[in-house]
């Protein structure tokens, strides 16, 4: 009985609300005296909600940042190598250029890279990666962009040998540019330093004067950089000046060289026999 008196009033109200909108107040009312109520009934919702956005927005950061992090340390690299490559161009390209500088006596020439390098005392060799296969000769002459490096004195089928001009067991017949003076170039065992032997004291020759290559023995070809003249020392009562050249060639930190085959072909097909033209003995 209760529930069909409470059906019927809620029905008179809902008429009465609905035409003549006498019940807004008490609505109003009652949804302000409800609000409180509504909000902490939600708000464990809202909460969970909040945090569950955070942790995704979160997750979202950390693997955004990992992904960026691993474009920069990829871009990072590819600049690197992109270094790198610019920096090896231009030393190829300046290699290539020096080859105007042999002129007309070389046949051809060859890009090489050092494999390793024995620096030892008086010691002074390296290890490239051309050989038999690419035709290479012991007593070939090798040079850099800048001066002579030495000639290769062991070949392999993959690699070769090649003695620094300034090891202490080489020589090689240079000229003085300035003045046309020949000598004779010989390695001390130290790095960056050549001696030029049985100079007179009273030589044309001074301080910055360049040495090149004078081309005889048919080994190195004629009128290439050998070095500067660094340092004369005339000792009283000494018939001999003693003279220091710093080399032209890069010998520490050329990484590409290049084999050279001088136009001559008979010095090329006995070379293999007669390697010691250029190099002194050492007691």
């Amino acid at each position: 009985m209760k529930t069909v008196l409470f059906v019927v009033i809620s029905i008179s109200l809902m008429i009465i609300d609905h035409r003549a909108g006498h019940l807004e107040a008490v609505r109003s009312v009652l949804s302000t005296m409800v609000y409180p109520l509504q909000y902490v009934v939600n708000m464990p919702v809202q909460a969970s909600h909040w945090i569950s956005q955070s942790v995704v927005s979160q997750k979202k950061l950390i693997e955004e940042n990992e992904r960026l992090r691993q474009e920069h340390l990829l871009l990072s690299s590819k600049l690197q190598r992109f270094d790198v490559l610019t920096e090896e161009n231009k030393r190829l390209r300046k290699l290539l250029e020096s080859t105007a500088n042999l002129g007309e006596t070389v046949d051809k020439v060859l890009i090489a890279e050092l494999v390793a390098v024995e620096m030892e005392t008086f010691r002074k060799q390296i290890v490239i990666n051309k050989g038999e296969r690419e035709n290479v000769y012991s007593g070939q002459p090798v040079v850099d962009a800048n001066g002579i490096m030495g000639q290769v004195v062991h070949v392999s089928p993959y690699s070769s040998t090649v003695i620094l001009i300034t090891d202490s067991t080489h020589a090689m017949p240079v000229q003085i540019n300035r003045s046309g003076l020949r000598t004779v170039a010989v390695g001390t065992g130290q790095n960056g330093i050549l001696l030029l032997e049985n100079l007179p004291t009273n030589s044309d020759i001074v301080v910055g004067d360049l040495v090149i290559s004078s081309g005889l023995g048919d080994r190195f070809p004629k009128g290439y950089p050998v070095g500067m003249v660094s340092k004369i020392s005339m000792e009283p009562g000494e018939a001999f000046a003693m003279v220091q050249v710093t080399p032209s060639a890069k010998l520490e930190q050329s990484r590409e060289v290049l084999l050279v085959w001088p136009h001559n072909e008979k010095l090329n097909m006995n070379a293999t026999t007669d390697v010691t033209t250029d190099v002194k003995a050492v007691p």
